[in-house]
């Protein structure tokens, strides 16, 4: 295989990374003026993972050096090179070498050999300040955690100028990919919304998976979503945001019809995948309106009733949940990850003289939430503009709450509910000193709680009563 210039190293589909720490693969080629191994070689056996690579140089049509180097296992050096200037006199016993290299390998390992979840380096690659970048990272971490994802490490990359290819320098993903590799990971998940072109490009260079903030989301959504309105909507924004991303060989992409003059070889598999993604797409959007239609007909029957509408808005995990179930004593499911509950859930809350209000739980709202689940999930938060008020749980027991804050206002303003009543209610101030509570609530003019401690609802019952009743909420403050 090959030429003077090079080899050509065909598909390793049968010998997949993952199953142990090497591919179980070694690469053995000539140069033919006995140079050593390049810098091409050495990066083909960290990247393919391979169990060594070796150079057999040529002299006078006859084997005469020999250059081996295998990866180590303890990363103090990415690998080392054994040299013989006489083929002949080289001897290697590969089998025990190799399986005691491998044995080493998994001692340097951070999880179990039975470890079965995906395995992720989560990479931010941004010019934006330090600590955005930070804090951005560590709510990836968080969404990792939350699809079950085990982290093995995180690297932060601050370029002067974003490769349009790579996002980084096409050194540093190599760079990245090898760490990866030596650290046992599957799966790469970038914090910014990765180009149909870059996962390519990036896909190109490894094995492993590419995934990015959005698709990640998307993935969380899929999981947590047990209604058919749910359901409906995750499909439909995962086959929007997979659709430009499909790509494939060749160059014949149109459909070609049968009939006289239009008979051909057919459809390439990737036409037909994309087509039957935009078939599915036009069936969803289809079953999303009959779905809408059904709420507007549950809105009606609502305003028919005139029982007004509370909906508890805020962050992924702001405690949403919980509060529902504490105000109403009802049991919708309650986990501490992001994004434990997507569903709507609406029960009833009895006021004194015989008053009732519907208290509906909206799905978390998240910075930077990708733009095909915002449009599948705005017939859902369009629910919002039936609310007669907007209560904004926020996580004061979170240091990036200021952000949240932020985030869930900048959704609004998309919604066109910005200017819709609302109450600030921070949440879990059982984490804080009681001065902190009280130097929230005064600073944003808001109510403090704890959704698990109903003893803390009084304050924000009696300012519920004065919004949905035409008191002051002054007065209910008093």
């Amino acid at each position: 295989m090959g030429n003077a210039r090079g080899i050509f190293i065909p598909e390793l589909t049968d010998y997949r990374l993952g199953r142990k720490a090497l591919r179980g693969l070694r690469l053995v080629h000539t140069h033919l003026y006995e140079e050593s191994l390049t810098q091409d070689d050495l990066t083909d056996l960290a990247l393919l993972r391979l169990d060594l690579i070796a150079a057999i140089g040529v002299r006078n049509g006859l084997p005469g050096n020999i250059f081996v180097a295998y990866l180590l296992p303890d990363g103090t050096r990415p690998f080392e090179i054994m040299h013989s200037n006489n083929f002949y006199n080289f001897e290697f016993d590969f089998l025990p070498f190799i399986r005691s290299l491998e044995d080493e390998m998994e001692r340097h390992r951070l999880f179990s050999p039975d470890e079965r979840r995906e395995r992720a380096i989560l990479v931010s690659v941004s010019v934006s300040p330090k600590h955005e970048q930070e804090d951005s990272l560590n709510e990836l971490m968080e969404l990792a955690q939350s699809s079950d994802v085990l982290v093995l490490d995180s690297i932060i990359q601050r370029p002067k100028e974003i490769n349009p290819r790579y996002l980084m320098g096409e050194g540093k993903i190599k760079e990245l990919i090898i760490n990866a590799l030596n650290k046992g990971a599957t799966l790469l998940i970038f914090d910014q919304e990765l180009s149909p072109s870059q996962v390519k490009a990036i896909a190109e260079l490894t094995e492993l998976k590419v995934v990015d903030r959005s698709q990640l989301i998307l993935d969380i959504f899929a999981k947590r979503a047990h209604s058919r309105d749910g359901k409906v909507q995750v499909e439909l924004a995962q086959l929007k945001y997979r659709l430009p991303r499909l790509t494939g060989k060749g160059t014949a992409m149109s459909r070609l019809m049968g009939g006289i003059g239009g008979r051909g070889p057919g459809e390439m598999k990737l036409e037909i995948d994309r087509r039957r993604v935009r078939d599915r797409i036009v069936l969803l959007e289809k079953e999303l309106g009959a779905l809408s239609e059904a709420r507007r007909q549950r809105k009606h029957r609502r305003v028919e009733q005139g029982i007004p509408i509370v909906s508890i808005i805020g962050y992924t995990n702001a405690g949403k949940s919980a509060l529902l179930n504490s105000l109403t004593k009802s049991s919708v499911f309650v986990e501490d990850k992001l994004f434990a509950t997507l569903d709507t859930a609406s029960r009833r809350l009895r006021f004194p003289r015989e008053r009732e209000v519907i208290i509906t739980d909206t799905v978390g709202f998240i910075r930077d939430i990708p733009k095909d689940l915002m449009a599948a999930f705005r017939a859902t938060l369009e629910e919002l503009e039936d609310a007669n008020l907007l209560l904004h749980l926020v996580d004061a027991a979170n240091p990036r709450f200021e952000h949240h804050i932020e985030s869930v206002e900048s959704i609004l303003r998309e919604l066109n509910l910005y200017e819709k009543p609302r109450l600030l209610v921070f949440n879990k101030i059982d984490k804080l000193h009681f001065g902190e509570a009280k130097n929230l609530a005064i600073r944003y003019d808001a109510i403090t709680i704890s959704a698990l401690d109903p003893s803390t609802f009084n304050l924000l019952l009696k300012a519920i009563q004065a919004y949905l009743w035409n008191s002051k909420f002054a007065e209910a403050r008093v």
